[in-house]
């Protein structure tokens, strides 16, 4: 009897370091590396997938990738549905240079350098100071059964501040944050810190901000947010095909106001900057929805052999887990108003700033994001800061909604969790004028 043999098969191999420092209330909880020499083997059956990982894969040699072969073939024979895989163009873009490369720097002085961060925090007033600093590094390798290889190197740090501020049994926090993918330099960032100390004692003496629906300015922060979380994950290949989107079934229909462009790209040396995805598939710009209407959607090569509509690419993992479609630097485009303009068309309203994290359902097609704090406006002019200010809707009546986009564009790195994993991402948007916004405040 004939050996079966896969009709598909991929490595992915990553060599690297971690380097984690916390440090609590001027107390170093946490300050270690860590080493991984780790691959995945995916092997694609006479049905669906096979996967197995081995750890210290660089001793395993040539014999052990065949033996990962055969084990994650083995494995393919108990899945049912058969899998298949579209066509795709492969490439690697470079990956942007070191700036200033932090593996050059001890972890003693980075942990030195943490706590003057977080020592400028505490502030009269602040009685919780928290700081983290993050840096991975290593080299990626791929190759499948189809003669694609390439190798990467990669690099990524940043560091976080949060502040807590309590009086009178009240307590307002505020955070400050800076992750790069060429190089990080911690030194001189102790105004972060007070800036991020200062905000939260605003926060004290800030109004609690009434509830409604009414006019809304989102910064880029929170734009970004709303890109990412709200648009970005339901245009997700897999979300699509497992009808849990609220945007099955709409390519090419207006679904936003025409001021609206939405781009997913991979290839902006930002902090979700990709050379080449996890298949092995090139990278380019994607756009969402382009002048309101619904363009794209992103996919790994599984789902767009089943939807069939939109742009392969987007399939990330975490280390060595199963790739899955993925976002990576998710925006609102650029629009041509100014920030007058923007005042002028709210008129009376509220403007929301950052983020507090919040809730997305795709399917449904709602959300529920919590802005950091807000600035009430009147006559069209900013006044009185707030503060317990959220936003909420249905995504689609959201984004028809959008009157006016900026031309001042900014970008937030952070990191995006999606089927137990977590992947660097950056969103962004310039301000945003929402019309009937449904604003929540602690009295509605």
């Amino acid at each position: 009897m004939a050996t079966e043999e896969p009709r598909y098969y991929d490595l992915r191999h990553l060599v690297g370091t971690s380097t984690h420092i916390e440090i609590e209330n001027g107390t170093i909880e946490a300050a270690g590396q860590s080493f991984a020499d780790s691959a995945i083997v995916r092997a694609l059956g006479s049905a669906g997938w096979g996967m197995v990982i081995i750890d210290n894969f660089s001793e395993a040699g040539d014999s052990g990738l065949k033996q990962a072969i055969a084990d994650a073939l083995a494995l393919s024979r108990a899945t049912g549905e058969r899998v298949e895989l579209a066509d795709v163009q492969t490439g690697v873009l470079p990956v942007p240079a070191i700036k200033e490369d932090p593996r050059e720097v001890s972890l003693e002085e980075k942990t030195q350098l943490l706590a003057s961060i977080e020592s400028a925090a505490r502030l009269p007033g602040i009685v919780n100071t928290r700081a983290h600093y993050v840096e991975s590094e290593g080299t990626f390798r791929f190759m499948d059964s189809s003669g694609n290889e390439y190798q990467y190197e990669s690099l990524r740090s940043g560091y976080s501040i949060l502040a807590v501020a309590e009086k009178g049994g009240e307590m307002q926090q505020a955070r400050e944050s800076e992750h790069s993918i060429t190089g990080l330099n911690m030194r001189h960032k102790e105004g972060k810190a007070r800036e991020a100390a200062e905000r939260a004692l605003l926060l004290l003496s800030a109004e609690p901000a009434r509830g409604g629906t009414m006019h809304a300015i989102l910064d880029p922060e929170l734009g970004g947010v709303f890109a990412h979380e709200a648009i970005g994950h339901a245009s997700e290949g897999d979300l699509v095909k497992e009808g849990v989107s609220v945007l099955k079934g709409m390519m090419g229909q207006q679904i936003a106001s025409p001021v609206v462009t939405v781009v997913d790209d991979p290839t902006l040396p930002e902090f979700g900057f990709m050379p080449v995805d996890a298949e092995g598939s090139a990278v380019k710009r994607t756009e969402i929805i382009r002048n309101g209407v619904l363009a794209n959607y992103l996919h790994s090569r599984e789902t767009l052999a089943v939807v069939g509509e939109g742009v392969a690419g987007h399939a990330r993992a975490d280390g060595s887990s199963f790739p899955i479609v993925r976002m990576s630097n998710t925006f609102i485009e650029n629009g041509d108003a100014t920030m007058d303009e923007i005042l002028e068309g709210c008129k009376t309203g509220i403007l929301l700033k950052g983020s507090r994290g919040g809730q997305v359902d795709p399917g449904r097609g709602v959300f529920q994001f919590n802005a950091e704090y807000g600035y009430l406006i009147v006559d069209g002019e900013q006044r009185g800061m707030v503060r317990d200010v959220s936003l909420s809707g249905d995504i689609l009546s959201t984004m028809h909604n959008i009157a006016l986009c900026g031309k001042d564009r900014k970008m937030t790195p952070g990191y995006c969790g999606k089927g137990g994993q977590s992947v660097p991402v950056t969103d962004g948007a310039p301000h945003l004028l929402l019309k009937n916004a449904v604003v929540g405040g602690r009295h509605a």
